[in-house]
């Protein structure tokens, strides 16, 4: 077992529990989004609340507030996507935040109706005193299981792929791909050992974690992800990193997770061989790194020695360079990063900007793509509805067909 001890000497000072670092574009943007479901809830149901207003403003202070815990979060740690704050405050929190969501998407849906009834009928709806009841309710009951859904123990997906000219050596490979674990407080170390029980009950061939294992920096999560050195399989455990990794230090991660046991790809390969046949191995870094400094994804570097006419599998975090990858002579690619969209309808949002991929098996020429919808799930919106969590268990054929097995 390694201790914290044995690596902090190595550990270079960037990667520190209230580190500063810088966000992509995107994300400052991020705080100003997650205020409009509280502004729209604000004006369409708390001020008209037939209630004091004392208590609409005590109602309406505590809405804002976690719908900003994101920034709030930031401004006092330094970042926003590892709140090292204890477990039940950050259940508190994100699911005040959820609900009101939730909340602000049953105010659309009614006022949407509202307007139809009034375009139809020419009439005004007078709504009945129990819908001031019925909708936090509502609301409430599905965050709650939302948040239920989104921190549950993945359970194990099926899957057969096949891919033409597959060796006969490596007919019913199994590969059992973790994605997105997204260690955090709210996903600890106890959660980490599940999955790591429940992949290692699998008995694969191969293991491979396709990025955004954590969320904080080496101190304050290695005692939660040390489970993940009892990871086996007979051909070994691979990595690529995820953005996740790079907002708390993806060097100092690298090396940390690969004390434990796991071997990184970043725009590299590695060969398994089956006596004369081979499949080749190869991954790439995130889009995110060179924000940091580091090489972005580099797929030709990655398949540079790969053979002609060899089985090639790329483990890219995102899966919206598919079509690159299939242009490029790759059979097979596994993903995640979409977290398969979360929410059922919110999913389609999450394709437009992953280029359409989103979850599940996609074909693009000869290449098979594969989107995992997680293994976990980030603590700033770890909600699930109609997306469950999945350990992924592909086994590879020679055969003609894909089908999702369970």
């Amino acid at each position: 077992m390694i201790s914290l001890d044995s690596f902090n000497k190595t550990l270079q000072p960037a990667a520190t529990a209230n580190q500063q670092f810088s966000l992509p574009g995107d994300f400052h943007l991020f705080h100003i989004w997650t205020l409009i479901p509280a502004l729209y809830v604000l004006f369409r149901f708390i001020r008209p609340l037939p209630a004091p207003l004392s208590a609409k403003i005590a109602i309406a202070g505590v809405m804002v507030v976690a719908s900003e815990f994101h920034l709030i979060t930031k401004l006092f740690t330094g970042n926003m996507f590892s709140p090292e704050i204890p477990k039940p405050l950050l259940l508190l929190t994100t699911g005040l935040f959820g609900m009101t969501v939730f909340m602000a998407v049953l105010l659309v849906l009614r006022d949407l109706f509202w307007i139809l009834h009034r375009l139809v009928s020419g009439r005004r709806i007078k709504w009945h005193t129990a819908f001031w009841f019925f909708l936090p309710v509502l609301a409430a009951m599905l965050t709650t299981q939302a948040l239920k859904n989104g921190t549950a123990i993945p359970e194990v997906k099926k899957i057969a792929v096949t891919l033409r000219g597959l060796p006969p050596r490596f007919e019913g490979y199994r590969i059992v791909q973790l994605t997105d674990l997204h260690a955090s407080r709210l996903l600890p170390r106890s959660w980490i050992q599940d999955v790591v029980t429940r992949t290692r009950e699998l008995d694969a061939d191969m293991i491979v974690v396709t990025g955004d294992m954590i969320d904080g920096s080496p101190e304050a999560r290695f005692s939660d992800i040390e489970p993940l050195g009892q990871l086996r399989a007979e051909d070994g455990v691979f990595a690529v990193t995820g953005n996740h990794e790079y907002y708390f230090g993806a060097e100092n991660w690298i090396q940390t997770f690969e004390k434990l046991g796991l071997q990184f790809l970043n725009n590299a390969g590695y060969r398994i061989s089956r006596g004369r046949d081979s499949l080749y191995l190869s991954g790439v870094t995130d889009a995110v790194a060179p924000s940091y400094g580091l090489p972005g994804p580099d797929l030709s570097m990655a398949l540079k020695s790969s053979r002609p006419g060899e089985t090639v599998i790329l483990l890219d975090h995102r899966p919206e360079n598919a079509v690159q990858a299939a242009e490029s002579g790759v059979n097979l690619q596994l993903s995640g990063h979409t977290h398969g969209g979360m929410i059922a309808g919110l999913d389609r949002l999450a394709a437009s900007a992953n280029n359409g991929f989103v979850s599940g098996l996609y074909e693009k020429g000869s290449l098979t793509l594969y989107v995992s919808n997680g293994s976990g799930i980030w603590n700033g919106f770890p909600f699930r509805l109609g997306k469950a969590s999945e350990i992924t268990l592909i086994t590879l054929h020679g055969e003609t067909s894909n089908m999702i097995v369970e």
